[in-house]
């Protein structure tokens, strides 16, 4: 054991699982909204669950402001903005807030959901994150998204028209028939609205999803890495810095919230199937999940669906799995913080991968090589505990 853990920044991440439809690619914890959602009840009880938490770890809080929240899904977007609004301002009721407080929320382009954009930002939300995915119309289709190219576009705009200076798309390649010509302009079309922070991801093929039980034909590895490298040139020339394997952002355009994570920090997680990971006060880490299905979670008192402790082996392995995915790596000070483990410990599998060109580092940052990025999955066997 090495020097006291300091703390973390804290984070909140709110889910709101309802789609109008569900995607075959999507393994997230997401229902059909068949019926009219009870938005009050499930903010209401959203609430409840975080008195809970704070209750739970109050003494892990103490003093700690919230630096980010995310409301993910499903589709937050579905939510009228006044559903919103209340949830943002209990949450300022129940927390103190950092001055730099960022708020996320996770939005579809259609344009029902793009005349809300206003009210979400009267409501505390400074930060859109828009699910375009992609602009070809027949990949919308496979995907089975909901909007269309003119939405996509629409969406944007009214973001700006809303007074959001700062909001990211989602697009993905490597779909399926995709091209690299169809690849490459997706990208060039999303770097024409000019957003502040683009998340470009591979579509991989997930367990319980319809493409798992029915898998599309999709580029082979090859062509997968060629879009990648081509994407990842066209972005930098366009300044834009990629900081994490999937994420790329204008300077001081990072997603706080996500960092978070990738750093090893600490956050609450309330709403249905939601994961959170909190540094107790006696150093130890402590993650929990909450009751999976909507129902089960609104009827419950208590929504924990299951919590463990992190044996402190595991603890190294979750730190370099998050943070080895991030291009600037991570201060070997905040390693010996956030795990309370010496650097040390781990030595000799770091002059393995050093050896390997996988890593590269000097007396205060260990971070990977492009090399090593490719093979990232290789060098976390080497830290399973």
């Amino acid at each position: 054991m090495t020097k006291p853990i300091e703390l973390a920044p804290l984070g909140l991440y709110v889910h709101i699982p309802w789609c109008e439809r569900k995607c075959p690619y999507c393994d997230f914890n997401s229902h059909l909204a068949k019926d009219i959602v009870d938005e009050a009840a499930y903010v209401k009880q959203l609430l409840n669950d975080f008195d809970t938490d704070l209750q739970k770890f109050e003494s892990a809080l103490s003093g700690r402001e919230l630096s980010s929240v995310f409301i993910g899904g499903g589709t937050p977007s579905l939510f009228k903005a006044e559903s919103i609004a209340t949830l943002l301002e209990g949450i300022k009721q129940r927390i103190a807030y950092s001055p730099t407080l960022e708020v996320t929320l996770e939005a579809n382009p259609g344009s029902s959901e793009a005349e809300k954009f206003l009210g979400f930002r009267h409501a505390g939300v400074n930060r859109l994150s828009i699910g375009t995915q992609s602009f070809n119309a027949a990949h919308l289709k496979s995907l089975g998204r909901v909007h269309n190219h003119k939405q996509a576009v629409a969406a944007v705009h009214a973001a700006r028209k809303a007074g959001f200076d700062n909001f990211n798309l989602d697009i993905m390649f490597g779909l399926p028939h995709q091209s690299m010509e169809q690849a490459l302009k997706d990208v060039k079309t999303a770097m024409s609205l000019k957003p502040t922070h683009l998340s470009c991801y591979q579509l991989t093929i997930e367990p319980n999803t319809l493409f798992y039980a029915k898998p599309p034909s999709t580029p082979h590895d090859d062509a997968l890495w060629e879009m990648q490298s081509l994407i990842q040139q066209e972005l930098k020339t366009l300044q834009y810095e990629q900081y994490e394997v999937s994420a790329y952002a204008l300077p001081q355009k990072r997603c706080q919230h996500n960092l978070n994570y990738w750093q090893f920090g600490d956050y609450l997680g309330i709403g249905a199937g939601a994961h959170g990971k909190i540094t107790l006060s006696n150093g130890e880490i402590e993650r929990l999940w909450k009751r999976k299905h909507p129902q089960s979670y609104i009827d419950a008192d208590d929504k924990i669906g299951g919590r463990n402790k992190v044996v402190q082996e595991q603890v190294v392995f979750e730190f370099m799995l998050n943070s080895l995915r991030l291009n600037e790596g991570f201060n070997i000070e905040l390693f010996e913080q956030r795990t309370a483990s010496s650097i040390d410990d781990i030595e000799s599998i770091l002059i393995k991968h050093e050896a390997a060109n996988m890593l590269e580092r000097d007396e205060h940052t260990i971070r990977p090589t492009r090399f090593g990025h490719e093979r990232l999955n290789l060098m976390l066997e080497d830290y399973l505990p």
